[in-house]
């Protein structure tokens, strides 16, 4: 074998190890019994299912209302993907499409401010929801996710590029208007980005922290990520085995997603490699 191909192996190697580690441990630790954030062995001496079972039922004072968590952030990932989705192909494809005045600066505005880090707007869209009167409220926290979703436009633009016009040019011959070829006969071949779009816009609405925790102050209100934090600082980091049960849960439902809709992607792509 080649040095430069062992190195190159031995690299990949390395980069698995250190990215699968730590959401191995996390897994092993929601097993082991305690709550200590540290272990001598790296797998549990002794296995439970205690901490899965506290995070559905009070204890003493706590109040970790896990099953509500997961119904708010459901609620939110699922509206704010539809709506997102949405917003954003119908964004994409009229960039790509039409020709009309100022397309270009606004298409050089979207991508400037594609660059920045969205949280540096939180104190603006805490002022806007205020005047809506949204604040603590999970329509406000969809309101801010899909209303955002436009931003990440550009991979969506490059792939209607690819297809040709020549197919909406015919549909126009024989009467469509430009929402029939768009539902008709651009989205139905538009699988691979549609998937695509629908996991980033979900698991980011899914994972979001920083937004959920500016908008959202009423415990009832709160998502997974706000709740999952909250175990921590209120208990002093006390509770990191309980933390680490409900980090699994959380990455249940977003692997159980991408398992899923992989299957589509590869078949969208490989339906747009044989028609082209």
């Amino acid at each position: 074998m080649k040095p430069k191909l062992l190195i190159s192996y031995a690299v990949l190697a390395l980069i698995g190890v250190v990215s699968i580690y730590p959401a191995l441990w996390t897994v092993l630790s929601s097993f082991r019994v305690g709550n200590s954030l540290f272990s001598d062995t790296f797998i549990p001496q002794q296995w439970t299912l205690d901490h899965y079972k506290d995070l559905f039922r009070t204890r003493g004072t706590r109040d970790i209302q896990y099953a509500k968590w997961f119904w708010n952030t459901l609620q939110v990932a699922a509206v704010s993907t539809v709506i997102g989705t949405i917003l954003q192909l119908l964004t994409a494809y009229a960039f790509s499409r039409f020709r009309f005045k100022g397309r270009k600066p606004m298409m050089m505005v979207v991508l400037i401010l594609g660059m920045f880090p969205g949280f540096l707007s939180i104190i603006a869209i805490f002022s806007i929801l205020q005047k809506l009167q949204l604040l603590d409220s999970k329509w406000g926290l969809v309101l801010v996710y899909s209303a955002g979703s436009a931003l990440g436009m550009f991979v969506a633009k490059g792939f209607f590029d690819t297809i040709p016009r020549s197919l909406e040019e015919a549909a126009r011959i024989d009467g469509a208007n430009n929402m029939s070829i768009f539902f008709r006969i651009i989205l139905p071949l538009s699988r691979p980005i549609i998937t695509y779009i629908s996991l980033m816009t979900f698991t980011g609405a899914w994972v979001d922290f920083i937004f959920a925790r500016a908008i959202l102050t009423s415990r009832d209100e709160w998502t997974l990520a706000v709740g999952l934090w909250s175990i921590i600082d209120s208990y002093n980091s006390t509770e990191f085995t309980l933390f680490a049960a409900g980090c699994v849960l959380v990455a249940i439902p977003i692997t159980i997603l991408y398992m899923y809709t992989q299957r589509f992607l590869v078949d969208g792509l490989t339906a747009g490699a044989s028609k082209g």
